[in-house]
């Protein structure tokens, strides 16, 4: 059997066909939710498509190639990030995208991705350059240089939706990357004593649109009066959409004899196929089908946590873990606006949205996890034939394989100790 086929055969199939499954379902819901455009709900439906099958081909190659050698582009792809990020601040249209051949690319999301693939990098070989670099302080000052750099730039850009983003996978980096928990409840505190400073004075400075977005969410969460007809529009008639769907919902591209709300354009054309997918979805498929989505979402981030308990190394680890936090953070916050348990702040849903380069990175993403699957036991797996003594002199001992190996400073012991 050639290494290539044994690759492939070795695959996490169940974590591709969850993929992929989400992603077909994605392809039925923008066809209805973008239904009202101009351009109709096949045609950017069939953009979707188009877009399935560039991922495609870079989730296999990505799975093929060792993770390992994917560090190397670690730096260029952090560097490609915030450069591009800077020229779609001065360059890009209002939401800060950049205009590439026809094609619309977000440099926030891209930048994200770089950040957590250098953050594994920096921290697996952090101890390497120095011993006194594996102390838990230099682990927390490294990820922290190499987050609020693209993290200062995206709130200069006052993109809300992926500085919120930044918190959970920085987060998730420095629990998976072995900082004790008496650090992370302390920068817990710290972030928590900042709020205030940064809803009344930094946020309103840099985002008078995300400030208000989070102003009317407190006014609908408190029954405060709002105006429907204007900011509070798109928020009030989506959760009235998902509300009223019922167990079964309307139906698939159901019209308005059946009282659906998007039929009736209530649910906000432009965003419908994006922003607010999911109130679409619902409304439609109502609570089983919501459910359905969810146990999908949840599965296929189960797997992503499954493989990263295998990886062989910290960087596999923390690959996974920060794939994880910012599949989770996309899913909570997409759907959580949508039933008014957070502001809207116009972030994608994960394989269900119109997005188009986003899918590609999605898709990037579980390609990395895919590669820590399939080459855990680095290479063939066989135990390494090198013998040395042990300390007392007198005994032997054999080295064990790389995934034996215990990868994490805490794991055996007691965190925070």
């Amino acid at each position: 059997m050639t290494p290539l086929l044994k690759k492939i055969l070795g695959m996490s199939w169940l974590l591709t066909l969850c993929m992929f499954a989400l992603l077909i379902l994605g392809v039925f819901t923008i066809e209805s939710a973008a239904r009202h455009l101009t351009s109709g709900g096949e045609a950017i439906a069939a953009k979707q498509v188009q877009w399935i099958f560039i991922g495609s081909a870079v989730y296999f190659i990505t799975a093929l190639v060792d993770y390992r050698w994917i560090k190397y582009l670690a730096a260029p792809m952090y560097v490609t990030g915030i450069t591009l990020m800077i020229i779609a601040m001065k360059y890009g249209n209002k939401v800060h995208q950049l205009e590439i051949g026809g094609l619309s690319f977000q440099p926030a999301q891209f930048s994200i991705v770089a950040g957590f693939i250098m953050m594994a990098w920096v921290l697996q070989d952090l101890a390497k350059w120095h011993p006194l670099l594996s102390l838990p302080g230099a682990k927390v000052a490294a990820i922290a240089v190499l987050a609020l750099i693209p993290f200062g730039l995206v709130a200069l850009m006052g993109d809300l939706g992926s500085a919120i983003v930044w918190l959970p996978v920085t987060a998730v980096v420095m629990l998976v990357g072995g900082v004790p928990f008496r650090y992370l409840a302390v920068i817990s505190l710290l972030g928590a004593a900042i709020m205030p400073i940064l809803f009344h004075v930094i946020l309103p400075t840099f985002s008078s649109r995300g400030a208000n977005r989070i102003e009317i969410y407190l006014d609908m969460l408190y029954e405060r009066k709002v105006d429907i007809t204007g900011d509070a529009y798109g928020p009030y008639y989506v959760s009235m959409a998902v509300g009223k769907s019922g167990y079964k919902g309307v139906g698939f591209k159901a019209d308005s004899s059946k009282r659906s709300l998007h039929a009736m354009g209530y649910i906000p054309k432009r965003t419908a196929h994006n922003d607010y997918v999911f109130g679409v979805f619902a409304e439609e498929q109502g609570f089983r089908g919501s459910l359905m989505l969810v146990l999908g979402f949840s599965l296929l981030l189960i797997q992503c946590i499954f493989i990263g308990y295998y990886s062989r190394d910290m960087s596999g680890q923390i690959l996974c873990g920060a794939v994880v936090g910012l599949l989770f953070a996309h899913i909570f916050e997409n759907i959580a606006m949508c039933v008014l348990l957070m502001p809207v702040t116009g972030i994608p849903l994960p394989f269900i949205s119109y997005s188009g380069t986003f899918v590609v990175m999605c898709m990037f993403m579980l390609g990395l996890v895919q590669s820590v699957w399939v080459h855990r036991k680095g290479g063939d797996g066989e135990v390494e034939k090198k013998v040395e003594l042990s300390k007392r002199g007198k005994q032997f001992k054999l080295n064990r394989r790389r995934s034996d190996e215990r990868v994490n400073p805490n794991q055996s012991t007691q965190r925070g100790a």
